[in-house]
């Protein structure tokens, strides 16, 4: 099946046309007045393109061009630029940006955020938030404070991911993780396991304790369903206690932790699924080398970022009709570390 044709932008119009993507929108709006002067033969040609190409504006970016400075600002609580973040912010910055585009809004990166305490933080006595008529957060443990005073101020903001630690309803879009893990933990009870171990980070943050939920709440008719938490530099020792536990299969948090469980699990002898499973629970937090094609599930990224400037976008209008609250389905992922348990071992 062909791919939907992509839709016309305003930098498309201004591109076939000739002119700046600002005189595009002045067009679009009607400004005629003694401030801006369009010579009548460039309106044409605008006018011209934009019969030619059906483009047709979007209401959001009408909403906001009659209200707002159309500036949406993005804040990262790990910067989102190393190369040991990059792939992980790399898709939602390309859902943000597409979707500011379509609504014809500027992005403003707020960089000048000082680190306290090894974090960052949104508010400094230099903030410039008030440069963007809104915000979008990025951060895997976004400060609850500061999102109890951005409530309190009545600044519009969007957090990307699920959270609840504001004294206060924070407007979000995250990704289901609860039903992602709970379907991969079905999944392997289908199979014959029945001695699960989940593998955490260690962290209090929304997005592991949705893991730990759902895992626990499939769990429950599992022989075994046991928690416990490593790093990628303890592989071995997290390798010892699957195996004392008699664990036929690890639901891990962290990519790159599966990763070197599995590594561990070779040097060993030890085949990955045949004498124990891994899945995979996200997409890795920084690049990691690998050719095994973990079984688990895939982030919605970039429809994360898009979506969180549509939901900004009405929360700055007022448009947006309630407290706006979304969560996106992930995308399991087959792979090929999630097999079948050898009956004939007794792992108990």
């Amino acid at each position: 099946m062909a791919a939907p044709p992509r839709r016309v932008t305003q930098r498309d119009i201004a591109r076939l046309a000739g002119v700046s993507q600002a005189t595009v929108s002045l067009v679009l709006n009607n400004r005629t007045d003694a401030e801006v002067r369009i010579a009548p033969e460039t309106r044409d040609r605008v006018l011209r393109v934009i019969a030619e190409t059906g483009y047709a504006a979007d209401p959001v970016a009408r909403r906001l061009a009659s209200r707002f400075n159309r500036i949406i600002g993005v804040f990262t609580y790990e910067p989102a630029f190393p190369s040991g973040s990059r792939d992980f912010f790399h898709p939602f910055l390309l859902g943000i940006e597409e979707y500011a585009e379509r609504v014809g809004c500027d992005l403003l990166l707020f960089t000048s955020a000082p680190v306290v305490d090894g974090r960052r933080r949104v508010f400094h006595q230099d903030n410039r938030l008030r440069l963007a008529d809104g915000c979008i957060l990025l951060g895997r443990e976004i400060d609850g404070a500061e999102l109890h005073r951005l409530n309190r101020d009545g600044y519009p903001y969007v957090a990307v991911g699920r959270r609840d630690d504001a004294g206060g309803p924070v407007p979000y879009v995250g990704a289901d993780y609860a039903t992602a893990v709970a379907r991969l933990v079905e999944l392997a009870l289908r199979r014959g396991h029945r001695r699960l171990t989940y593998v955490g980070m260690g962290m209090t943050a929304e997005s592991s304790e949705d893991r730990r939920r759902g895992f626990f709440a499939a769990a429950m008719i599992a022989e075994s369903a046991r928690q416990g938490s490593a790093t990628a530099g303890e592989a071995d020792t997290c390798l010892d206690h699957l195996l004392t536990d008699g664990a036929t299969v690890a639901f891990v948090e962290d990519f790159a932790t599966a990763v070197a469980l599995e590594s561990a699990a070779r040097r060993r002898g030890l085949a990955v699924p045949g004498d124990l499973s891994i899945v995979t629970l996200g997409d890795p937090t920084s690049p990691v080398p690998t050719d095994i094609a973990f079984t688990g599930f895939r982030i919605p990224r970039e429809e994360m970022g898009r979506q969180s400037v549509e939901v900004l976008t009405g929360v700055i209008d007022g448009s947006a009709a309630g407290l706006q609250q979304r969560l996106l389905p992930c995308e399991l992922v087959e792979g090929d570390t999630l097999g079948t348990p050898d009956p004939a071992v007794d792992r108990r």
